[in-house]
C-alpha cells in the first residue's frame, strides 16, 4: 500500500490542498493520501517540524510525507527529495528536514523538474511523490545533493543541578510541550528532589495524567513524546500562565 502524507500551511478554504491531492492521485490513483495538518501558520517552519518530527515514524517504512509548508522557499531553495530512517520526504530545501531527525539523510536528490512555480506542492512536489509511492528510486528523480540546508534548533542544556529547556509547542488546548527529555530528567534527577520553574511558578511534582489535578491546577507530565508538557486541567496554560514559544523552562536539582 503506498501512502503519501501531506502537510501544508495552505489552511482549509481554498482550493489548494484539494488540487495537490488531486495531481497525486491523477499520477498514481492507488495512493493513500493522508493529511497530517494544514493549519500550519503560514511559513511556520519550526511548528511543521515539530509535527513531522513527532508523527513520521509513526507510519510504515516507505512512507512518503510531502511537506508543503514554506513551499516557494527563498531564492537560492531547491525542490528536493530525501529518504531518511527509511522514509521518503518531498519539499522545499528551506531548512525544514534539517529539524526533523538527528540522523543523517539517506540520500537527498534535487528535483529534475525543479523550475519556479508559482503553486510548487502540485506542479513539482506532488508528481515527484507520487512516482516514489509508486516505486521509483530518488535517481530517477533527480541529481544528488551533497547536504541540506540545516536551521539550529534549540537544544536543552544539562549539569548536574540545572536543566534549561524552552517551549518548543504550543499546542490547540494550550498546553505547552518543552524540549526537555524525560531520559534526560531522569539522568540528572538520580531520585533527588526537584523543582520545576516557569514564569513566576515553581513545582515540585510530576502527574503521570491530566485527571490527576483538580480543574483549573497546573499539570507537568511527561507525555506521548516523552517530553516535558505543562498544563492546566480543562484549561488554557499558554493563556493563564502567561508563557508561548520559546518560553524559557528550568529543573534544578538539590545536592
Amino acid at each position: 500500500m503506498a501512502i503519501v502524507t501531506l502537510l501544508t500551511d495552505s489552511g482549509e478554504i481554498d482550493h489548494y490542498v484539494a488540487a495537490i491531492k488531486a495531481r497525486i492521485l491523477r499520477d498514481n490513483p492507488a495512493t493513500v493520501v493522508v493529511d497530517l495538518t494544514h493549519r500550519i501558520a503560514t511559513c511556520d517552519i519550526a511548528h511543521a517540524a515539530f509535527v513531522l518530527r513527532s508523527v513520521f515514524r509513526e507510519f510504515p517504512p516507505g512512507t512518503v510525507h510531502l511537506a508543503g509548508v514554506h513551499a516557494t522557499g527563498n531564492r537560492d531553495d531547491h525542490a528536493i527529495a530525501l529518504q531518511l530512517e527509511d522514509h521518503f520526504f518531498v519539499g522545499s530545501d528551506n531548512g525544514l528536514f534539517s529539524l526533523i531527525s538527528d540522523t543523517p539523510p539517506q540520500q537527498v536528490v534535487v528535483l529534475t523538474n525543479d523550475a519556479v512555480e508559482t503553486f510548487p506542492e502540485r506542479d513539482v512536489f506532488a508528481p515527484a511523490a507520487a512516482r516514489l509511492a509508486a516505486g521509483a528510486s530518488l535517481q530517477e528523480l533527480g541529481e544528488p545533493l551533497e547536504s541540506l540546508k540545516r536551521m539550529v534548533d534549540r537544544h536543552v542544556k544539562a549539569t548536574r543541578k540545572l536543566i534549561s529547556g524552552n517551549v518548543i509547542h504550543v499546542d490547540s488546548f494550550g498546553n505547552l510541550i518543552t524540549n526537555i527529555p524525560r531520559t534526560t530528567f531522569e539522568a540528572v534527577r538520580q531520585d533527588r528532589p526537584f523543582t520545576i520553574q516557569f514564569g513566576g511558578e515553581k513545582f515540585r511534582r510530576l502527574h503521570t495524567r491530566y485527571n490527576q489535578a483538580e480543574e483549573g491546577e497546573c499539570v507537568l507530565l511527561f507525555n506521548s513524546l516523552g517530553l516535558l508538557e505543562i498544563g492546566i486541567y480543562k484549561g488554557n496554560a499558554s493563556e493563564l500562565l502567561g508563557l508561548t514559544y520559546d518560553s524559557m523552562v528550568n529543573i534544578s536539582f538539590q545536592e
